[in-house]
């Protein structure tokens, strides 16, 4: 696909071309030996053999480096020698790889020529390793100083008409200092103008949680998982996406929990685990995982927990211990309209609309009925449909029916994906307005902060691409590809002047640009930082709210590279020409002076610069201490959700986007999906075996996507049809290729969080050349 409004000619697929897809069973094991041995062979080959061992032993380690892959927290008491998962690995070793491009790479390729190259290839070429420029009317990348960068991002800031011109977009992937200074640096400039990469995935669980619980995060630390008696994993794949947690999910089996898996699929991880820190777990068969299994259609949660909430409610009017009435008198609101809502509901038509057999649903009951430790944890597979706000509320319902809230051993567990994406909102990353952080910025700061809501990711799509906003800034991340509605965010980006990309490696988002762009190389997460012969550490946020260090070891891809907080600082001085209130330069080159700062503005940061060492402490969360003074009559809410309506017509199905078991977020490390038993292709559709009966398919055929929102119709081409056992109706496949197929402008309600992961797609069969 091109995009036909740039100058340039700019694949945004790569060519499309099949790798050599084999086909193997899926496996019942995840982890184990083969998960080490995968671990190990990627980083020995990016980054040798003594880099690896040095810096896999460090990762997550109390004096060590935070892991650069998902959230999950750290253990109290970290394996010595194995604090990390597969993917962790496999991400560390992409960050650390011994690849590296530079001015002669960009000489001698084009930003044309580079398009070209699969998201997986263009990952493969390594770390930029000095700062770049790509000129308004060239095809090649330039080397550029980087007083000459920042001069430029700071005079092209200077001539917009209106702060609100200028977009600062921020990745889960920098550290609580660096989203600080970038926050800061945006209202110093003027713009709340601050979307981020939560406002593509977990804003919903924000929304929902702060408008039921008063905070729109978590509230169950690690160890309540384990003494957890039941845990609903809902939408999520912990194998692949946070294999960490399979460890904690062990602990919890261990101790006589249950463990309830909600999702289209079954995948692997939640099937059977072997813990590659259990020589018995090694050697033996492994942890059973998933007690039940609720194959849900998808986007039927919310008739799957309204079910599960009449059944529960019948049981309680024959024996009243059933619900928390204690719990429901003194902290919840809305218990009678609640039971009034279910009554309008019959269970039949409510299974049917779900799909799960009844007797696994009445398992499912039982257990609920029969404890009242429980948690709920939840990740994209409920967070990413219309009414992804209502499906997350619905299991809040669940959760203070039974009491399940402020108490040891149970709560809400939304499960981050990027390491630091919570941390970031909670120093400040943020579109709209903080009156208590303004409040503090202009007290402790000295200036005046904008009082205007500014873009999220959907608003500064849409502002790019009605040409209101000109400067583009990205603090990491792979925009393009991690956005919806690719080739219409595509157009939006080349609109701007100037677009710049703080990066690690070379991806998409560096080759679909504004008129001119600038790539500008940062650390990663492993790498030594030091600034006048001090060693500097960095702090980050856990899924469950814990704020820790990290402190790299390995000595940086090149002496050209700057830190993200570095960067941050010398733009920021040069922007204002060191007149402001804030001591930009000083900031960039002692970070204990930025956790200074963080201290005295951002609610619930004390002491960090002695606090955070080692695992640090929990940031306040009043759901722990039950809380719910700052809700509607001082109590937690229950909520009336109603069942969506997809008006799918007759040709449609349901398709939802997922991640390969190699990769990270938009990040490619392999073509392989071992666990659902694809191997070396992405280009895969999975199909119920019934509707490719309908449609006329058989396996290894190959068809087009399409999706139709407002007449307009979009197209993923070329994939393989796979069959799998997903509920008839439904289809999965990988983003980021299947992101096209997202409307930018059919979004979660309240949230604005993308669709994907119920799109209403048709399904056209290539006939064989």
């Amino acid at each position: 696909m091109e995009n036909e409004s740039s100058k340039r000619n700019i694949s945004l697929t790569g060519d499309i071309k099949f790798t050599g897809l084999r086909l193997k069973e899926p496996m019942h094991t995840a982890a184990g030996f083969l998960g080490v041995k995968e671990a190990l062979k990627h980083s020995f080959k990016e980054m040798g053999i003594v880099n690896s061992m040095r810096s896999l032993l460090e990762m997550n380690q109390e004096d060590g480096f935070r892991c650069p892959s998902c959230a999950w927290p750290v253990p109290e008491h970290p394996s010595k020698i194995a604090e990390y998962c597969e993917n962790g690995a496999k991400a560390l070793a992409d960050e650390a790889t011994r690849e590296h491009i530079g001015a002669d790479f960009f000489a001698e390729h084009s930003v044309e020529e580079l398009s070209r190259l699969s998201d997986f290839e263009l990952n493969k070429l390594g770390r930029v390793v000095e700062p770049m420029v790509l000129g308004p009317d060239s095809l090649h990348y330039e080397p550029i100083t980087w007083q000459d960068a920042f001069e430029l991002i700071s005079d092209e800031l200077h001539e917009l008409k209106n702060p609100n011109e200028a977009i600062f977009y921020t990745s889960g992937r920098s550290s609580n200092e660096a989203a600080y200074l970038y926050g800061m640096f945006a209202r110093a400039f003027g713009t709340n103008n601050m979307p981020d990469c939560s406002n593509m995935c977990h804003e919903s669980s924000g929304v929902a949680l702060s408008e039921t619980l008063g905070i729109g995060k978590g509230s169950v630390k690690l160890d309540d998982l384990y003494g957890a008696e039941v845990i609903l994993v809902v939408g999520q794949n912990p194998g692949t996406n946070h294999p960490r947690m399979l460890s904690a999910l062990e602990k919890c089996k261990q101790n006589g929990g249950k463990i309830i898996s909600i999702n289209p699929l079954a995948e692997t991880g939640m099937v059977n685990f072997k813990n590659p820190q259990s020589v018995s777990d090694m050697l033996g068969n492994g942890q059973a995982m998933a007690d039940v299994h609720l194959p849900v259609k998808i986007n039927e949660d919310i008739a799957l927990a309204k079910l599960i909430l009449k059944k529960l409610v019948a049981l309680d009017a024959k024996n009243s211990n059933v619900l928390d009435h204690e719990f429901i008198v003194e902290y919840v609101d809305g218990y009678d309209d609640l039971l009034k809502d279910l009554e309008h509901y019959d269970t039949e038509s409510l299974q049917k609309r779900c799909g799960v057999y009844m007797r696994k649903i009445d398992q499912v009951v039982q257990l609920l009925a029969e404890n009242s430790k429980i948690v709920i944890c939840w990740a994209m597979g409920i967070t990413q449909h219309k009414n992804a706000v209502d499906c997350i509320k619905e299991y809040v319902n669940i959760l203070l029916l039974k009491g399940a809230v402020g108490k040891p051993f149970a709560g809400t567990c939304p499960v981050r994906g990027h390491s630091n994406v919570q941390g970031d909102r909670s120093v400040g990353i943020m579109h709209y307005v903080n009156k208590t952080l303004n409040e503090n910025i202009q007290k402790h700061l000295n200036f005046d902060p904008p009082t205007e809501k500014g873009y999220d990711t959907v608003e500064a799509i849409e502002a790019m691409h009605e040409g209101k906003a000109k400067v583009f800034v990205c603090l990491g991340g792979n925009f393009l590809m991690a956005a919806s509605d690719t080739q219409y965010t595509a157009e939006a980006i080349q609109n701007c002047d100037l677009t710049v990309q703080i990066s690690t490696k070379l991806n998409r988002s560096h080759l679909v640009t504004g008129k001119t762009a600038l790539l500008l190389p940062t650390f990663g997460r492993s790498e030594k930082d030091e600034k006048n012969g001090e060693l500097q550490f960095l702090t980050m946020e856990s899924s469950t709210g814990k704020v820790r260090q990290s402190k790299g070891l390995l000595k940086p891809a090149s002496e050209h590279i700057k830190s993200e907080p570095e960067i941050i600082a010398l733009l920021a001085h040069t922007y204002f020409r060191g007149n402001h209130s804030m001591n930009w330069y000083e900031l960039g080159q002692d970070y204990n002076l930025i956790r200074k700062l963080i201290d005295k503005t951002v609610k619930g940061f004390e002491n960090t610069s002695e606090a955070s060492k080692g695992f640090g402490y929990y940031l306040p969360n009043n759901v722990r201490t039950r809380d719910f003074r700052m809700l509607p009559n001082g109590m937690a809410q229950l909520s009336i959700t109603p069942l969506p309506d997809h008006q799918l017509q007759a040709d449609e199905l349901l398709l939802m986007t997922i991640r390969s078991h190699d990769q990270f977020n938009t990040t490619i490390y392999g073509l392989n999906d071992r666990y659902r038993g694809i191997h070396n292709e992405r280009r895969v559709v999975f199909m119920n075996a019934e509707d490719m009966a309908e449609k006329g398919l058989t396996q290894l055929d190959v068809v087009h996507l399409h999706s139709n929102y407002d007449n307009i119709r979009r197209t993923a081409e070329k994939f393989i049809v796979v069959p799998y056992e997903i509920p008839k109706g439904n289809m999965a496949a990988y983003f980021p290729e299947t992101n096209m197929l997202v409307p930018h402008n059919h979004f979660a309600d309240k949230s604005q969080t993308p669709i994907s992961k119920s799109i209403k797609v048709m399904v056209e069969k290539i006939p064989a050349s």
